[in-house]
């Protein structure tokens, strides 16, 4: 097992320097002129260059380089407590760990990465709000990123809070769910069992799959890669790492595969143009020939690669764009909500925007999760070679082949059965009720043989830690209309192209609940329990490191890499 898992880490850290060291001993004497004509043969257009002059621009620094910003991320705000027959909404506890980070631990402050997350869920009272509706799309860069983080040695509190997102590490592993029945999209599988973090409550687990695609019968694509070489991107693991990684890609594409590249930094220039996915040597070549250099135009690189994507649009096939970057835009359009409006225009297109976050120090993790988000697309943090492989080789179909768009959860709990309700994570995906049946709301797009999880603590009612009201009795406030079921889950997604949702529900029955869960929720379970210590959640209850590593190894897990790695993490943290 520990071979195994320093293999993991070997793997992650070595492989991709090494590769990353050559290929920059192979680019030294390609210079630093920002304004060289690409290579001859990979039919390279003229650089486009922004209004704004690079040299006005104060983030742009000379000798190839951008300085790093000052930080923007803040202190997490104080939480006012709010207690309700003896439960602590937000406990006073939580309040000065978070200001103990700021003050004694500032490493994350005086960083130039950005994050941002929304105010963590608490509960809902059942017989007041008995939906709960989210988008289902799920990235997993949150994870990712964090174990970089901890396999650099990060403590405890040198991780930021806000980079951590509960829902991101619950996705990141594979879980076996229900596979699709005969003409569904989604196959489900819902479990309730005790919380492992609070006895008087419960856990339910919704989980949702679609049927993975052979990606020979895969739809034709037409991929743009969208790449970052600016002066920010020349660290080994930034543009080293990302030209291997879209080499890994690159040997998976086939004649049925359309490829452009489109590079950005103190303008843009269009390096490949339509090159079919099986002229390997050709696009390994153009992909080779890049460099870092120079400021970062993100908008002019977003709008010449949708023009390109356009011009071949593919009728019924994939049309995506990847960005690769570390988000740190300095020229142009930069704020996170001018991009975000920028994006949505774009998406009408039906091309959508994945998003690959590259490197350490200075990345803009809140610009990235947003553009994915906007462009209907996922994001994933790319922190070595081996992850590079996860994503865009083994997850190509949930990655790059759209099944369903829009899709929305819309969980209705029975007050009879549930008093109240808190969703693990999804704070930035959280939508209004009525969004649920509004066809004109944007949510989450989901790719073949993708898994989506979602956690719920639950307070059931007869617990001791029930939420009552003053002007409604228990009794009376309650329903029992429906006495077996604690809740109806409700899916509603659109068909890729389509305009018009389609929705399908599923019973929480009796029978859904036990006190001997599979091996999956138990699994998620934990995920959820790493991310709230991580993040110092003031809902974590009796959560511990300790306590994880015992749970995990009751479970039968075998072969299963990452969920080893998981343990190897946790096992980490508990140490310092």
């Amino acid at each position: 097992m520990k071979k195994k898992l320093l293999c993991l880490k070997m793997k992650r850290h070595l492989a991709g320097m090494l590769s990353a060291a050559l290929v920059m001993s192979l680019l030294a004497g390609c210079g630093n002129n920002a304004d060289e004509a690409p290579l001859p043969g990979i039919g390279g257009e003229a650089m486009e260059t922004p209004m704004e002059e690079p040299m006005e621009s104060p983030a742009f620094e000379m000798d190839g380089a951008d300085v790093a910003g000052e930080a923007s991320a803040e202190t997490p705000p104080v939480k006012e407590a709010e207690t309700t027959n003896g439960v602590q909404m937000a406990a006073d506890s939580a309040a000065m760990a978070d200001t103990a980070r700021g003050d004694c631990y500032p490493y994350y402050e005086g960083s130039g990465e950005e994050y941002e997350k929304p105010e963590e869920n608490g509960y809902y009272i059942a017989a007041v709000q008995p939906f709960s509706t989210f988008s289902a799309d799920v990235d997993t860069a949150s994870y990712a990123n964090v174990r970089r983080m901890i396999e650099d040695g990060y403590s405890l509190h040198e991780i930021n809070p806000d980079a951590v997102r509960p829902e991101e590490f619950i996705n990141y592993f594979s879980y076996d769910l229900n596979y699709p029945k005969r003409g569904d999209k989604f196959g489900v599988t819902t479990e309730i069992a005790p919380c492992p973090w609070n006895g008087d409550h419960y856990l339910l687990m919704v989980g949702m799959r679609t049927q993975a695609i052979d990606m020979k019968e895969a739809p034709d694509s037409n991929l743009v890669f969208l790449l970052d070489v600016s002066g920010s991107m020349a660290d080994a693991d930034k543009l080293p790492l990302l030209q291997e990684s879209f080499k890994d890609l690159t040997a998976e594409l086939t004649e049925k595969d359309t490829v452009s590249i489109v590079t950005y930094a103190n303008g843009v220039e269009v390096v490949l143009k339509g090159v079919k996915g099986s002229d390997k040597d050709t696009i390994i070549h153009a992909i080779d020939s890049l460099y870092a250099s120079g400021g970062t135009y993100g908008e002019g690189g977003i709008q010449k690669a949708y023009e390109i994507a356009e011009a071949n649009f593919i009728e019924g096939g994939n049309n995506r764009i990847i960005l690769a970057t570390d988000g740190d835009l300095n020229i142009g359009v930069s704020d996170p909500d001018e991009l975000e409006r920028l994006v949505e225009k774009k998406r009408e297109s039906g091309v959508y925007l994945s998003v690959l976050g590259f490197g350490t120090g200075n990345i803009k993790d809140n610009k990235m999760e947003r553009l994915a988000d906007c462009g209907n697309g996922n994001y994933a943090y790319i922190d070595s070679r081996f992850e590079a492989k996860k994503v865009l080789v083994e997850e190509m179909g949930s990655t790059l082949v759209t099944v369903a768009d829009d899709v929305k959860l819309q969980v209705e709990f029975n007050p009879g059965k549930v008093n109240a309700y808190r969703l693990i994570g999804y704070e930035n995906r959280m939508m209004d009720t009525y969004d649920f049946i509004d066809d004109t709301k944007d949510a989450g797009e989901i790719g073949a043989g993708h898994t989506v999880v979602a956690l719920y603590e639950i307070i059931p009612v007869g617990s001791r830690d029930v939420i009552t009201s003053k002007y409604q009795e228990p009794s009376k406030g309650t329903t029992v209309r429906y006495p077996n079921e604690y809740a109806t889950v409700h899916i509603r997604y659109k068909e890729p192209g389509e305009s018009k949702s389609r929705e399908k529900s599923y019973v929480v029955k009796d029978k859904d609940f036990t006190k001997n869960p599979s091996d999956d929720f138990i699994f998620a379970s934990l995920a959820a329990e790493f991310a709230m210590i991580l993040s110092d959640s003031p809902y974590k209850g009796t959560a511990t490191l300790d306590g994880i590593l015992e749970t995990y190894d009751t479970l039968d897990i075998k072969g299963d890499e990452y969920k080893e790695e998981f343990r190897y993490l946790v096992r980490l943290m508990a140490k310092r």
